[in-house]
């Protein structure tokens, strides 16, 4: 009994041994292994890049194991540890550093010139868009004299400050008018142009393409039986909003009507949101009812998120980078829930507001041919188109099937 315990813990003291014995193999073999790693000269980075951190090493003996996008969301420096196979087959780490700048100069929404009338009470710094890519609060200002209760053209200069340094000045015009007194006889009005459906059908309908309508409370009443003969493909549904920041949900007063009869009539549907939100937790609380609210109905298209509250873009305190990532928040909880995600914007806001978009873009842009040159899956054509089965101006859409 004694001589087989003996035999036991001596094969028990063999394998302490042995995997002892391994471990230290190990490390000697990683803490002797060969690491040859040349990194680019510059390692410093603008804010809110994108860059990988193969993109930020010349050459390396092996093979990066996790090449991960660096997070350049917060300023300053930071140590980036990733891993690689060096050419031995030996698993090995190896740590650099980064910094983190922001270059860009903050963006001043003004033309050349500003009105207003005698007596106004208006904060220029709050009416006239201030915003940063980084900088929730830049520092806005109004550089010069004038008089709100004094008639005339003050030369003035906008500036804004970013907590990085960066400057950005616009002179601009202060028209102070005195108040017009108003025409004893009303003007006329003037006449209605409407895009038909069918010209724009004529003009962008292809294999690759569907032709489609939004719709709201502001459509009233739809015929959907009319829009299906009309030839309309599908509807991007307003599902509800907000009445201003931090406030109460309210469901669009057509949206149940719209949705059901779209399903009814075999008609493709989307959804889309307009929102007030101000935080990314904001968004993902929109984006959370919007699901509550869609879960009995058949969605074919995407769910779009809908921000343009940019005459009141100061009062949010919100960068462009925090202001794309509340979009990306709402699409990225609706894609969890199953369905497709999407922004939509106008094309100038998207390339001056928005910062790089990888989610799908609904493009507004009312003109024969569009010049944004960006990627989009949707483009809303026009606002004041006519179709059979409503009484009043539409928005009309193209979908790209293959984008």
């Amino acid at each position: 009994m004694k001589k087989h315990l003996k035999k036991i813990i001596l094969l028990v003291l063999l394998l302490i041994i042995l995997i002892v014995g391994y471990q230290l193999y190990q490390y000697i073999r990683i803490k002797t292994a060969k690491i040859e790693v040349t990194l680019n000269d510059n390692l410093t980075l603008e804010y809110a890049e994108k860059i990988k951190v193969s993109d930020m090493i010349k050459s390396v003996n092996g093979k990066i194991s996790n090449d991960f996008e660096i997070n350049t969301s917060k300023l300053g420096k930071q140590d980036i540890t990733f891993d690689f196979t060096n050419d031995d087959g030996i698993p090995v780490s190896y740590t650099f550093q980064i910094e983190v700048k922001d270059t860009t100069e903050p963006l001043i929404w003004l033309g050349s010139t500003y009105r207003t009338t005698v007596g106004s009470n208006i904060n220029l710094t709050d009416k006239i868009l201030c915003g940063d890519n980084e900088d929730d609060n830049p520092t806005c200002e109004v550089v010069g004299t004038y008089d709100m209760n004094t008639p005339g053209n003050y030369e003035l200069v906008f500036k804004a400050t970013d907590q990085s340094g960066n400057v950005e000045e616009q002179p601009f015009t202060l028209i102070v008018e005195e108040i017009k007194e108003e025409d004893s006889e009303p003007e006329e009005e003037p006449e209605i142009i409407y895009t038909e459906f069918q010209d724009v059908v004529n003009k962008h309908k292809t294999s690759n393409t569907e032709i489609g309508i939004d719709l709201s409370s502001f459509q009233g009443e739809v015929d959907f039986e009319k829009l299906k003969n009309a030839g309309v493909e599908f509807v991007m549904i307003r599902v509800g909003s907000r009445t201003g920041i931090d406030t109460d949900f309210f469901l669009d007063k057509q949206f149940k009507n719209n949705i059901k009869n779209a399903n009814k009539y075999g008609i493709k549907a989307g959804i889309y949101f307009y929102s007030y939100a101000s935080s990314v937790a904001d968004a993902k609380k929109e984006a959370k009812w919007v699901l509550k609210q869609i879960k009995n109905y058949d969605i074919d298209l995407p769910i779009a998120f809908d921000w343009e509250n940019w005459r009141y873009y100061n009062d949010y305190h919100l960068s462009f980078f925090n202001l794309t990532s509340m979009a990306e928040t709402f699409v990225d909880e609706v894609e969890k829930a199953g369905y497709d995600g999407m922004i939509y914007s106008s094309k100038t806001y998207l390339e001056n507001m928005w910062m790089p978009l990888e989610d799908d873009v609904w493009l507004a842009h009312y003109i024969e041919s569009t010049t944004y040159e960006g990627d989009y899956k949707m483009w809303q054509v026009c606002e004041n188109g006519k179709v059979d089965g409503i009484d009043h101006m539409v928005d009309i859409n193209v979908l790209y099937l293959d984008k």
